[in-house]
């Protein structure tokens, strides 16, 4: 059962390594006026249409509903109209650049969170939302017509739009997860406690479990002795997450931890006391990119959803067709 175990934990970690979107390609800053690959596939959102696949099915959806149903999917329905109006474009960049590197033959997209973007139905909505659809759903209609067919640009292609829910202070540098992308570095955020829930979360983990977790991945880290000294130093990026934590004498990156312990992102300290292991987590998600919360703190001290833009992904380029 524990070769089972160890099996899965590896197969997560090179999942959760790789990003979501596509690798970027190319470097340097692009005229406003250059165009890209999929210029004719989306203008108005309302009168274009994509082959999204459901499951086992390819539909035809107009590029507005989707997107609608991925900004439900993506950032809750209370933020600001700004901070999902930001949303929307980040959708509609990712969007532009699964047509131009299609992945799913007979689809441009597909609705599984897990590889592509989240997505819900309109029916799966009704359901969430209950009487309040109505309401909800025009909220968030609204802010995807309010940039219609706009989406972020860099270099003559779409740009790589990552995003997560919140940070402490800063956003993280691309290069320290995945490789260096020129627009995707470390910005301040400023979403705090007080704006987040559960921005301070806890993982504890008795001395067995947390031996076992660890020799799960590398078993050759020497586990013995006191319990006290099996951790030793730790590395932070420039965003102040951890980069790496010496473990039972052996490397271990930020992100390997935050999936072997389930931990909500790679800002953290681990400490031991009492017998058990205590991971301090704060925020959300793997930091690059534009912080949902940080977008919507904007939002109410009266940025606009170009600000917030041009602030979480400097130099790139706020098209439309």
């Amino acid at each position: 059962m524990k070769r089972i175990l160890c099996a899965a934990l590896f197969m997560t970690l090179i999942v959760v390594s790789l990003p979501r979107l596509f690798p970027i390609q190319g470097a340097g800053q692009q005229p406003e006026s250059s165009p890209d690959k999929a210029a004719e596939k989306l203008g108005a959102d309302s009168e274009r249409s994509i082959r999204l696949l459901c499951g086992d099915e390819i539909v035809n959806i107009s590029v507005s509903d989707y997107l609608t149903g991925v900004v439900a999917a993506e950032m809750p329905v209370s933020f600001e109209p700004e901070a999902l109006k930001a949303q929307s474009v980040a959708a509609r960049s990712y969007l532009q650049r699964a047509i131009n590197s299609p992945k799913h033959e007979g689809a441009d997209i597909c609705a599984d969170a897990s590889c592509c973007q989240a997505y819900l139905t309109s029916e799966q909505l009704r359901s969430s939302w209950g009487d309040k659809y109505e309401a909800y759903i025009k909220k968030i209609s609204d802010a995807v017509a309010a940039t219609d067919g706009e989406y972020l640009s860099y270099d003559g292609a779409p740009a790589l739009a990552a995003f997560h829910s919140s940070s402490d202070g800063a956003t993280e540098d691309a290069s320290a997860l995945w490789s260096d992308v020129p627009y995707l570095k470390s910005v301040s955020s400023p979403e705090t406690g007080d704006s987040v829930p559960n921005f301070v979360s806890t993982v504890e983990r008795s001395e067995l479990d947390f031996r076992d977790t660890i020799l799960c991945l590398k078993p050759e880290a020497d586990m013995t002795g006191d319990a006290s000294t099996w951790v030793g130093k730790t590395e932070l990026s420039s965003s102040g997450r951890v980069a790496s934590v010496v473990i039972g004498g052996v490397t271990f990156t930020g992100s390997e931890l935050r999936t072997l312990f389930g931990l909500r992102s790679t800002d953290f300290e681990l400490s031991y006391n009492d017998g058990k292991f205590t991971f301090t987590v704060h925020g959300y998600g793997h930091g690059i990119g534009m912080s949902q919360y940080g977008a919507n703190v904007m939002a109410k001290d009266g940025s606009d959803y170009r600000d917030i833009l041009a602030h979480y992904y400097p130099s790139t380029f706020l098209v439309a067709h």
